[in-house]
């Protein structure tokens, strides 16, 4: 993973500095952490990555489940309990899995409670009534009393009664979802207490389905904690979480108040949305940690390169300098795939002959770059080499750094999200009344 950035040149060296001198012993409280196994604090999802003992947790609960005929896995999850395996699901073949009907299983995520999706939902379940080892349920909250969550899980166990057999249950260790798993003899795996949601794909909320999925977790965690290292043990501005922290905490108080991440392959469009949450709920925040009131954040937003240049990129060179974007893409080919040199359609498009469709679409990215700066727009630019399970899992861990030195720098804390429990207060009451 190679992370650059136009903007980093032209923030001075008093500001690196004073950034340094924040975040340096931030780094070592973080070592101690590391070192001590300490899951007491809510930093210790970077202790995730090298503790074999979560992925054993997993395998041990699918030994109790039958999954050799599994062709669907539903589960049923929102924010940080939905987001982070299906980013990685949908990054490593997902978001287009209808185009590979052979592969099973296939993963269907379940997050708000829409009527029309529950509708089909049923109607795909139907099928499963004289097969039920064809189907697996998982159910994941960390709170165990998430809306959402609980009413999708409730229709469909109403609705199929074989269901009962066919579920596991993820959940916070002292939730009340959790002790009724235990006392209805559900398959259970449990969340540490201290790990939020947002910070959790690596803990089973993410490991159970994307194992299932027949993912490489084990690669996925190998990139994750190579992160981890680098971070506590690289010179600390060699890291690409001190690089991308500090840009953009630096662009934020300059003005820059939109974060775009700009992906140049539309599976990793989830990913986006997984960092969307990361950043929206730990810094979008109305105290800082000494109790002023600040409304402090960054709009989060995602694009998808080649698409969204035929959107919004007007908008982006000739609007409001307020946007800091973060470019993703990869460096090496994923499919041999060219446009022919005899076109059916000659002289529509000049010099796209005998171009694989990676030369096109990296062309495409390169000259959105050189656009912007020729526009004098900043940009971080973050390229894996490929689109694999070890890079996702570095990709992951060091998003999840960068917030937390983001935070950090805002004096902010990047772990409790208070108002979101305002629009639930707000539900819960209402729903007394229908």
């Amino acid at each position: 993973m190679k992370v650059q950035s136009k903007a980093y040149v032209t923030i001075k060296q008093d500001k690196l500095d004073n950034y340094l001198s924040v975040l340096s012993p931030y780094v070592s409280y973080l070592k101690d952490l590391f070192e001590n196994h300490d899951w007491k604090r809510p930093e210790s999802s970077i202790l995730l990555p090298s503790d074999e003992s979560e992925l054993r947790r997993v395998k041990l609960i699918l030994e109790k489940i039958d999954t050799n005929s599994l062709q669907h896995h539903i589960v049923i999850g929102i924010g940080g309990s939905y987001f982070g395996p299906k980013a990685i699901y949908d990054a490593l073949g997902g978001t287009f899995d209808v185009a590979t009907p052979e592969h099973l299983p296939k993963t269907i995520f379940v997050d708000t409670c829409d009527p029309t999706m529950l509708r089909d939902l049923h109607r795909l379940l139907s099928g499963y009534k004289d097969f039920p080892e064809g189907v697996l349920v998982t159910v994941i909250s960390k709170s165990g009393t998430t809306t959402e969550t609980i009413v999708n899980l409730e229709v469909l166990l109403s609705s199929f009664d074989f269901l009962h057999n066919r579920l596991l249950v993820v959940s916070g260790e002292s939730s009340l979802l959790s002790k009724m798993a235990v006392s209805k003899s559900i398959p259970l795996l449990t969340i540490p207490d201290h790990i939020g949601g947002r910070y959790s794909v690596l803990s089973a909320v993410g490991l159970l389905p994307l194992y299932v999925a027949g993912i490489d977790v084990a690669e996925l965690m190998r990139g994750a904690d190579t992160q981890v290292q680098q971070t506590l043990t690289y010179e600390l501005t060699k890291t690409p979480a001190f690089l991308s922290a500090a840009v953009i905490f630096d662009h934020l108080s300059r003005g820059f108040n939109i974060h775009n991440t700009f992906v140049f392959h539309p599976e990793l469009e989830t990913f986006g949305k997984w960092y969307r949450q990361l950043m929206g709920e730990s810094i979008g925040k109305l105290h800082d940690l000494n109790g002023q009131e600040v409304h402090a954040g960054m709009t989060p937003t995602v694009s998808v390169g080649s698409t969204d240049l035929h959107s919004v990129v007007q908008l982006y060179l000739g609007g409001p300098r307020d946007k800091l974007t973060t470019f993703l893409s990869t460096s090496q080919e994923a499919a041999a795939i060219r446009v022919p040199w005899d076109l059916f359609f000659p002289n529509l498009v000049e010099d796209i002959e005998g171009k694989s469709a990676f030369e096109i679409i990296h062309a495409i990215l390169k000259g959105t770059q050189k656009a912007y700066d020729n526009e004098g727009l900043p940009y971080i630019d973050i390229e894996l080499n490929k689109i694999s399970e070890f890079e996702l899992g570095e990709l992951c861990q060091f998003k999840m750094f960068e917030m937390m030195f983001l935070a950090k720098l805002l004096n902010l804390n990047a772990f409790d999200q208070p108002q979101v429990e305002l629009y639930k207060q707000e539900t819960r009451e209402l729903l007394k009344t229908f």
